[in-house]
């Protein structure tokens, strides 16, 4: 787990503060900042060293991470509410659900979840989940899209020294303070170490030896990514009890985007819920195409996966990049965004449906690249949170904290939809994390030569396969493009981009309706609206030829 030793506080001198629960169930202040400063000075030691060794984080990101001030941090913690009162943590990305320590009372997933509700049948319930008295997560970047690393700790009150240490904990007089990792993880392993293994709260290997291989299974396959669902052991309604913390010490904690209670697909709307959202009819991708024509599409995906981890800026983005494409000539009618649990956007964004729309979203953007001339250029907009390998979370449609199958859009899936699109043009506007995963990707494949990836200009980095994107908001420079903008000139302008696009350039040589760059004299608005904008209707004879040139 790579960023579970990166961070460190003021070395400032720790006060004790007495344990107590106030009488609303919540952390005492003191009792909170004592966890918190004890944590993060735990995790200084060496902190550089192992996050070169640990993780694909860049030395410099290493460095920033290292000398990060408590204020910079944001504070997540459950509330302890009676001594036999327990919580477990599930993680959307592990095989299990859950977060793995060693300590006593082990619980399974199907204690919590509800008795009748289905679990994938490959995510069998892990026996070394284990259930604890409350839960702490750091979030070194709060704002930013999820995808990154967090640092998650188990709490465990009325503890002895002993125990505590053979937990691997930090000991903080009756609590103990235990590093939590993903569960399985170490099943992931390239070669096995002999005998059963298991990593405890530190990452080290309960049957011993192979440390430096177990580090290395923490510093990418069992770090903490999202903020965990954290459930009361036998709540069968999954409440979260995790709240952000707002206090002068830390980090002002991010605003999510209100939301009212989960609703229904629009399929199960009654008549009785009088909303736009709901009396929205269902997407029909039929109608998307026309014969002898070509259009402009796009499709904008920002799931959030829950609301914690929704916030303002994902709706400014969207707004942003909508205007744009409309200012682009996209029509409405040709721009389908997928936001949330049921499309919560401001009314002048239409055309706007639910990211737990999975197979809608498919089959949109299939159909799209599949029908014959249909598309001219096709934008996706990608703003999710993303696990280490590159798959979205769209929304945890269930409320159970695991991304299931209906609930993720892996990058296996997403090339399978685009390839061999028949678009002139298919670009890829990406902000969220691990995009140097379906970069990769791409650049090896033969059934993907007209797709073009555009990463965020100001977060662009290295684009190995397991580096992480620093994404949470949307590159401004995207909202300036304008129908006369050459995308290979405009995007060319980062750092290192004219080397990433080199491939594509011949794609890029146009604006993002495909008008010809640099062209003498320079096409006027009318020119522009008419031959390129929006839709064009093709002659008979000619789509003929495209149709025997392209079977």
């Amino acid at each position: 787990m790579r960023l579970l030793v990166l961070l460190a506080a003021p070395l400032s001198i720790l006060v004790l503060h007495t344990a107590v629960v106030t009488p609303t169930g919540s952390v005492a202040l003191g009792r909170l900042e004592r966890w918190v400063r004890s944590g993060l000075q735990s995790l200084q030691w060496d902190q550089l060293d192992r996050c070169l060794r640990m993780s694909s984080l860049s030395e410099a990101e290493c460095r920033r991470l290292a000398h990060l001030p408590l204020s910079a941090v944001a504070v997540y913690v459950s509330e302890p509410r009676t001594s036999a009162d327990k919580v477990l943590a599930i993680l959307p990305d592990s095989s299990s659900g859950m977060v793995n320590s060693k300590s006593r009372g082990a619980f399974s997933v199907a204690q919590v979840m509800n008795a009748g509700e289905a679990v994938h049948r490959h995510q069998q319930p892990f026996p070394g989940s284990t259930a604890h008295d409350a839960v702490l997560v750091l979030d070194p970047s709060p704002g930013e899209n999820f995808g990154h690393p967090v640092v998650l700790f188990y709490v465990d009150v009325n503890t002895t020294k002993k125990r505590c240490s053979h937990l691997d904990g930090i000991y903080l007089g009756e609590e103990c303070l235990i590093l939590a990792l993903k569960g399985r993880c170490q099943n992931q392993l390239k070669r096995r170490q002999t005998g059963p293994e298991r990593l405890l709260g530190n990452g080290r290997s309960a049957a011993g030896g192979g440390g430096r291989l177990v580090e290395r299974a923490v510093g990418g396959l069992c770090e903490v990514h999202f903020l965990p669902l954290v459930v009361g052991v036998g709540d069968r309604n999954h409440t979260q009890r995790l709240r952000c913390v707002d206090h002068a010490e830390f980090a002002r904690c991010p605003q999510p985007l209100p939301m009212g209670a989960p609703s229904l697909p629009i399929s199960s709307c009654e008549l009785n819920k009088n909303t736009r959202r709901c009396h929205q009819q269902p997407l029909a991708t039929h109608l998307s195409c026309r014969l002898y024509q070509t259009c402009d599409h796009a499709v904008l995906i920002s799931g959030g996966w829950q609301q914690q981890m929704t916030f303002q800026h994902h709706v400014l983005n969207l707004q942003r990049f909508y205007r744009m494409l409309q200012n682009n000539g996209f029509h409405k009618d040709h721009i389908k965004t997928f936001f949330a649990s049921s499309g919560q956007l401001p009314d002048d964004i239409e055309g706007v449906y639910s990211a737990t729309e999975k197979a809608v979203i498919r089959n949109h953007v299939s159909y799209i690249c599949r029908k014959q001339h249909c598309a001219d250029t096709l934008v996706l907009y990608l703003n999710s949170p993303t696990r280490n390998d590159g798959t979205m979370l769209l929304w945890d449609a269930n409320l159970n904290g695991i991304a299931d199958l209906k609930e993720r859009y892996s990058v296996n899936e997403l090339l399978a939809d685009l390839a061999g699109c028949r678009a002139t043009r298919v670009l890829l506007f990406v902000d969220q994390s691990y995009s140097g995963v379906l970069s990769k990707r791409l650049r090896g494949s033969q059934k993907h030569l007209n797709v073009v990836l555009i990463q965020s200009q100001t977060r662009q980095t290295h684009n190995h396969q397991n580096q992480r994107v620093n994404s949470g908001w949307e590159d401004s420079s995207w909202s300036l493009i304008s129908p006369a903008t050459c995308l290979l000139d405009h995007l060319g302008k980062g750092t290192g981009m004219s080397r990433l696009l080199e491939p594509w350039a011949g794609l890029l040589n146009v604006t993002l309706a495909g008008a010809p760059c640099n062209v003498t004299p320079p096409l006027t608005d009318g020119e522009m609206r008419r031959e390129y904008q929006g839709c064009q209707n093709l002659p008979t004879a000619l789509w003929h030829q495209k149709y025997r040139r392209t079977n």
